[in-house]
């Protein structure tokens, strides 16, 4: 058993305690209790999670041992908030070179590696190809140039999947794959990351 001098030690020690407020970022949940987003995932500095505190927008659900003190009050940073009102999200993402890798999960559509990527026009556009979600794939450099201005078909190499027009439900899943570097354990039991559990 712990005594009290060397629990009040170990609390004085906590890694939180110590943390600068900018380390402290606050995951943020929609009004259901789920991520407003897993990629890039949803988090707010500390200044606009304790504006949205003040205001009455949001639900502390935890927080860090890390305080900030005002002249009058004192109160621990927010580490997981989530919305009063619920933010129902858009039905299709934006068309960016990141939701365009996120979409193909970081990988050349042709042979399937992840580095030097850029992207290929399935139709080229010398061929009347048009820069759209249904026309526009993930392709490695050394891919793309070995294409040149032809089709798949034309250049004798087959996409892995045809592309299409993804839903911001079908990124947010692909997203789950990738989680972030950095992970404060308050934010574990709300988020799912596609990884392989350890027995």
């Amino acid at each position: 058993m712990v005594e009290t001098g060397e629990a009040s030690k170990a609390f004085m020690y906590h890694p939180d305690l110590i943390r600068h407020p900018d380390g402290c970022p606050a995951l943020v949940l929609n009004a259901d209790y789920t991520p407003l987003s897993y990629y890039p995932l949803s988090v707010w500095p500390w200044q606009t999670a304790i504006k949205a505190v003040f205001l009455d927008r949001v639900d502390v659900v935890d927080e860090y041992r890390r305080e900030v003190r005002s002249p009058t009050a004192r109160m621990r940073l927010p580490s997981v908030i989530a919305l009063k009102q619920y933010v129902r999200p858009s039905e299709h993402p934006a068309f960016t070179r990141f939701n365009l890798f996120l979409r193909d999960r970081f990988q050349c559509q042709y042979c399937g590696t992840g580095k030097d990527l850029t992207f290929d026009h399935v139709i080229p556009r010398a061929q009347g190809g048009r820069t759209t979600w249904e026309n526009v794939a993930t392709a490695c450099a050394p891919c793309n140039l070995k294409k040149g201005g032809r089709t798949p078909r034309e250049a004798k190499m087959a996409l892995h999947i045809a592309p299409i027009r993804p839903t911001s439900w079908h990124l947010q899943e692909h997203g789950r794959a990738f989680p972030p570097n950095y992970l404060h354990d308050s934010w574990r039991d709300w988020l799912y990351w596609d990884i392989e559990l350890l027995a």
